[in-house]
């Protein structure tokens, strides 16, 4: 018999091996974008961007920004794995180096170099997608339920 507890770490694996596919997959997605000199808004990044999203979302890995506290789910190593727009963003500028090359930037008083400047508006591109989506799949059913009367 197979308890509760032993179902209930798989399934976090589970979880857990989607988010960390997810996040490879995306990174791997902006450096093709990047190398290729194409913004992610334009096929074919778009429709695999979202294909990520959708993964995500039905791996319940994308809560309802409204309710997540800032700075909550962006360790990586945690057992859980935020991936709404604003951790996914900040996951992949951690592994790059982004956090700390803008805070020196900032400290500096200078630019960012340009591959990073690059790399910054590219996870912007992503973020506001990923919101984008997040926000109309959290409405679809107010929009769509069939109870739902027209107004007059």
């Amino acid at each position: 018999m197979i308890s509760a507890d032993s179902s209930d770490n798989e399934a976090s694996r589970t979880a857990r091996l989607i988010a960390q596919q997810t996040l490879n997959g995306i990174e791997r997605l902006i450096e093709d974008a990047q190398k290729n000199v194409r913004p992610l808004e334009n096929e074919p990044y778009r429709s695999q961007l979202f294909e990520f999203f959708a993964a995500a979302h039905d791996a319940a890995l994308i809560p309802n920004d409204a309710e997540v506290p800032a700075f909550e789910g962006l360790d990586e190593d945690a057992s859980e794995l935020d991936l709404s727009a604003d951790s996914l963003c900040r996951l992949l500028a951690r592994r790059w180096g982004l956090d700390m090359a803008a805070r020196e930037a900032q400290a500096m008083q200078t630019r960012l170099p340009a591959e990073q400047l690059e790399r910054m508006r590219l996870l912007w591109s992503v973020m506001r997608m990923w919101m984008e989506w997040s926000y109309a799949w959290r409405r679809w059913e107010e929009f769509h339920s069939r109870e739902r009367t027209p107004e007059t």
